[in-house]
């Protein structure tokens, strides 16, 4: 028969050290260390926030590499469409919208300079033009608004009360140098 002396102080050994577990699972529950359960709480909620926070950091940065293919082919796209190869496609698209919008070209200045970076050449150009009030308003839209890429720098208004509003433009284009 086996020895119950032997089994029951096993027992009250077993039981004792179970006591010590609790005991000292009771101290770190209660202890200032670990906090109460609502500085916990309030922990968890704060590092809740900061990891929606990051995840929306770094949202845009998700498929990046094909973000950076299409980008490349939209920026080729810009290139091929918006920039003239010859200086000839400038003054003939210059010339269309100025004609299409009744507006009468009385002088114009072509300035092409050194070509800049990305392989454009900066092609300054200053204009003066006739037409009536609405025509004038409508080219400048009409070049804003252009495929080929016109920044208008300036206008300059005059004119006499009788006769046809006068303008004074400059605006700048570019070519594709060395094509």
């Amino acid at each position: 028969m086996p020895d119950l002396r032997q089994t029951r102080k096993k027992l009250k050994t077993a039981l004792a050290i179970m006591a010590g577990v609790d005991l000292l699972a009771a101290l770190v529950y209660f202890s200032p260390l670990v906090g109460s359960a609502e500085s916990r709480r309030m922990q968890m909620n704060l590092l809740q926030a900061d990891l929606t926070t990051k995840t929306r950091q770094v949202a845009p940065l998700k498929d990046l590499p094909q973000k950076l293919v299409l980008a490349g082919h939209q920026i080729n796209d810009f290139y091929q469409r918006r920039f003239a190869v010859q200086q000839s496609q400038i003054v003939t698209e210059f010339d269309k919208l100025a004609s299409g919008n009744g507006v009468a070209i009385e002088q114009v200045r072509y300035k092409p300079e050194e070509t800049g970076e990305g392989g454009l050449q900066p092609v300054e150009i200053e204009a003066d033009l006739a037409g009536n009030y609405t025509s004038l308003a409508k080219f400048i839209n009409a070049l804003e608004r252009d495929e080929m890429f016109f920044i208008i720098n300036s206008v300059t208004l005059g004119g006499s009360p009788q006769g046809p509003v006068r303008l004074n433009m400059k605006l700048e284009t570019y070519l594709k140098a060395g094509m």
